[in-house]
């Protein structure tokens, strides 16, 4: 099978496409053919990481924190084969998941995935979503999902989300807006209409405007690309106002991502694709996201 190989850590050039061995699955696990993939901005830190520094976070695979020879966190695509005591899944289920926590990735034309681990998710695939709109909603969603669920958001509320254009922005001001909050949107000109576009009633262009001297004040400020701290979302914090962060711990977990598939499927949720590259740009799709300025979600077509 084609597969997209990272030889070695560092630059994005390190990943090459390559001749690999089909997987076969175990008696635990599905064969997936991939029919798309994602680049995330965790594959690209994953990628950028020192060989060295991988044994000093064994801790952390617990989490799902660990190298992957193939790249490749997100999937969507179609069981091929079953191992003998999978019961959840039979072959033709159109899937979608991750591949967090394994030693290969799902940039390649098939990958084994175990029917349920602690670290990784997999579900079939909502009907009438496509693989691409699927494929792209795993991380960025539930990270969204788990993290604003920890404010009890309820309809009338304000909500700001730092960092609206992101792949976990575009996901929380529709999931904000969907729980019946007043959304403002933050984010660099060019994805301001994005924002509107996805259920922002006001937005912000961080580059002209501090969202913090607009006088304006929230039920609720997210901030969802790391960049702003808890002292400066503080003044425009209601007096009982929530700040969250995308640094804080989530886990993924089937049940999260069959919600966000039924959101996919009744039309709440609509993710914002930004690039395809075909598998053997990996390396130029994973350029792109290194810079920073991507929109939503950038996929591979497998």
């Amino acid at each position: 099978m084609k597969a997209i190989v990272a030889v070695k850590q560092g630059p994005p050039d390190v990943l090459q496409l390559r001749e690999a061995e089909k997987p076969t699955p175990k008696d635990n696990e599905v064969l997936v053919k991939v029919h798309v993939a994602t680049v995330t901005r965790g594959d690209v830190i994953l990628r950028r990481l020192p060989a060295w520094l991988f044994p000093l976070l064994l801790p952390l695979r617990f989490l799902g924190l660990r190298r992957k020879s193939i790249p490749g966190t997100e999937l969507a695509g179609e069981v091929a084969a079953i191992g003998t005591n999978v019961t959840r899944f039979k072959p033709g289920d159109h899937v979608f998941g991750t591949t967090t926590g394994l030693g290969v990735g799902a940039n390649a034309e098939y990958v084994c995935l175990p029917e349920r681990w602690k670290t990784g998710v997999l579900a079939r695939k909502p009907a009438g979503v496509p693989y691409e709109g699927a494929a792209a909603v795993p991380v960025g969603g539930m990270t969204a999902l788990q993290i604003l669920r920890k404010a009890h958001i309820q309809p009338g509320q304000k909500v700001l989300i730092y960092g609206a254009s992101g792949s976990v922005g575009t996901y929380a001001v529709q999931l904000a807006k969907h729980y019946g909050a007043e959304v403002t949107g933050v984010c660099s000109k060019v994805n301001l209409d994005l924002a509107k576009s996805i259920g922002a009633s006001n937005v912000i262009d961080y580059t002209k405007q501090d969202f913090a001297q607009t006088g304006e004040a929230y039920d609720v400020v997210f901030d969802a690309v790391g960049k702003i701290s808890r002292s400066r979302a503080k003044p425009v914090l209601k007096a009982r106002g929530r700040y969250l962060t995308v640094k804080s711990m989530t886990r993924e977990n089937n049940e999260d991502l069959a919600h966000l598939g039924e959101l996919l499927e009744s039309g709440a949720l609509k993710p914002v694709i930004d690039r395809t590259y075909p598998l053997e740009q990996a390396a130029e799709a994973h350029k792109y996201v290194e810079t920073g300025r991507k929109r939503g979600n950038v996929v591979i077509a497998v």
